[in-house]
């Protein structure tokens, strides 16, 4: 079996500029280039994998700890949240306190989330007489002090958390 010869692509002088606009058309994309375009590709879905998994994370996390309603009472003024999570005006509430207390000393004020599609919120949310998208401002011993209903900003629920810590 014979090889066969391959043409010359390389410019030659004789060719000149002819050649040269023939090559100028786009190339059909080579194995390499397909090769730096995967690697690229997968280079940057690890980078969004891993920037939402660590901010996922650090959400159920904080999740986690707000939902230890057994708090309520301990010597530590409370902030409770009646919430429902399939409500949108409930999450909107959820960040707007999140933010307010980081305004605030770690365990000056302890911040503990009632689901009331759990039986423990349900309980505290009938026993207080409120609704979701509340907020229930509870001494160190578990008293209610203040209710606070409906969707608030961040800089009014700071003010309130400080009059709240003030009494």
């Amino acid at each position: 079996m014979r090889r066969q010869k391959r043409k010359n692509t390389r410019p030659s002088k004789k060719n000149g500029p002819a050649h040269q606009q023939a090559s100028a058309t786009p190339e059909a994309p080579t194995r390499r280039d397909f090769f730096a375009k995967t690697r690229n590709g997968v280079i940057a879905a690890a980078v969004v994998v891993g920037v939402t998994g660590w901010y996922l994370v650090d959400e159920i996390r904080a999740t986690i700890q707000e939902g230890y309603l057994t708090r309520i009472g301990n010597g530590i003024p409370t902030i409770v949240q009646i919430h429902d999570p399939q409500c949108p005006k409930c999450v909107a509430l959820q960040q707007e306190t999140r933010d307010a207390l980081s305004n605030f000393e770690d365990g000056k004020l302890q911040y503990p989330v009632a689901n009331i599609r759990t039986v423990e919120g349900k309980m505290l949310d009938t026993s207080h007489g409120v609704g979701h998208v509340t907020l229930l401002l509870l001494d160190g011993q578990g008293r209610k002090l203040n209710t606070l209903v409906g969707s608030n900003t961040g800089r009014y629920l700071t003010e309130m958390f400080r009059d709240h810590l003030s009494r």
